[in-house]
């Protein structure tokens, strides 16, 4: 569970003091933004969709009842905003095509040209992209988040089984696209 600092904060948090919900922001801040890159791809969504995430936690600070880690619950916030970001993503990306307005849209390969990432990293980032949000969310939490099924399952708000389909079904989905985009170099 949490720490005896991190529930005083929460607590001092729920009471409105600001000082004590920035300490939150600064201990979970790298995970968060972790979460909100790997299920976008982009350096600049996921900067907003962590802040997004603070907000909502902020706003919804009274709701978090203790009976699971803080952490949990504000990944389960974060998933929430990547999802109903991808969602938005989705409806403009149809309304461009729509209006055959597609000049505007930037893919996150493109608008992440510049990061410094190395050849394998950017090839799991790409092939994570083509994953459903829900198999992407699944991953990015027990891989990169290092949520066991049951804690994903919590903050996903599905079955422990769910989660466990979506993980199967998305690590074979990137062994293929590994595999294909790369020659096979990648077991």
């Amino acid at each position: 569970m949490d720490t005896d600092e991190e529930k005083d904060w929460i607590r001092l948090s729920q009471h409105g003091d600001d000082a004590a919900f920035e300490e939150l922001m600064r201990t979970h801040q790298t995970l968060i933004h972790s979460l909100t890159f790997r299920m976008t791809g982009s350096l600049a969504d996921a900067k907003d969709l962590a802040q997004e995430t603070f907000v909502r936690a902020y706003r919804q600070l009274d709701s978090y009842q203790g009976t699971s880690k803080f952490s949990s619950w504000l990944y389960r916030i974060g998933v929430n905003a990547c999802l109903d970001w991808q969602r938005r993503e989705r409806r403009r990306t149809e309304i461009y095509h729509h209006f055959g307005e597609m000049a505007d849209t930037v893919t996150p390969a493109e608008s992440e040209s510049a990061l410094d990432l190395d050849e394998l990293s950017q090839d799991v980032q790409a092939a994570l992209m083509k994953l459903s949000a829900k198999q992407r969310a699944a991953i990015v939490l027990t891989v990169y988040g290092e949520h066991n099924h049951a804690e994903a399952a919590k903050i996903l708000g599905c079955s422990e089984t769910t989660v466990s389909w979506r993980i199967f079904t998305a690590r074979r989905k990137l062994k293929k696209l590994l595999e294909n985009r790369n020659g096979g170099r990648y077991d």
